[in-house]
């Protein structure tokens, strides 16, 4: 009975320590976006929206996700919204080209080329934003992706020192499973995020300038 009760007593401590090791850094993020996130449509005005990379398929076109993601930054831009589109995204290797993809998408959903940036070292969250400002030139954005994502992506940018708002990529029902792996999935990327910003401030793929807008 005694080693019953501490593998109880071991169990439940686990659980709490578990559900605040990942559980605080998400309800942080929560906090921190409250009122920031919009549709399309409601969207404030900004110069420029960064889309963020979402895989691609094996035919190299993107996800069914990165697709709402692109087609929610077009409504921006058709909306007058913005006036550039930095399709940041993984470009690590030779045959995955996520902005390339996103790029040509954009394009054929009728947004013109010259209104579009391509980021191609935007591996990580955190990299997207440390490269949108610090690369891109950007201090103020609207950023486009899915519900799950925006905490982290609003928190990452804003704790690097941008002033952003959301813009929700939802434009369709998902699978039910994926929606919960992705949740699941975000409770240790956002720990890794507070991280990131908070304490380790990695520095991510650089290079020279290339500022979007010269003035």
């Amino acid at each position: 009975m005694k080693i019953f009760n501490m593998i109880l007593k071991l169990t439940v401590w686990t659980l709490i320590i578990l559900i605040a090791v990942f559980g605080i850094p998400r309800l942080v993020t929560a906090i921190g976006s409250t009122g920031k996130i919009f549709t399309a449509a409601d969207a404030p005005v900004a110069r420029a929206a960064i889309v963020f990379g979402a895989g691609l398929q094996r035919d190299g076109s993107p996800s069914p996700v990165l697709k709402d993601r692109v087609a929610a930054a077009v409504q921006l831009y058709e909306l007058g919204k913005v006036e550039k589109l930095l399709m940041s995204g993984d470009n690590r290797y030779l045959d995955y080209n996520e902005p390339a993809a996103m790029a040509t998408y954009a394009v054929s959903l009728g947004v013109p080329e010259e209104a579009i940036v391509l980021d191609y070292a935007g591996r990580r969250t955190y990299d997207t934003c440390y490269r949108a400002l610090h690369i891109f030139g950007l201090k103020e954005a609207l950023l486009v992706t899915q519900n799950f994502h925006l905490p982290r992506a609003i928190f990452s940018c804003q704790g690097l020192g941008m002033q952003v708002s959301g813009v929700t990529a939802d434009l369709r029902d998902y699978n039910s499973h994926s929606l919960r792996y992705w949740n699941v999935r975000e409770l240790p990327a956002t720990l890794v995020a507070l991280w990131q910003v908070w304490v380790s401030h990695p520095l991510p793929v650089l290079g020279d300038p290339e500022p979007i807008f010269l003035e």
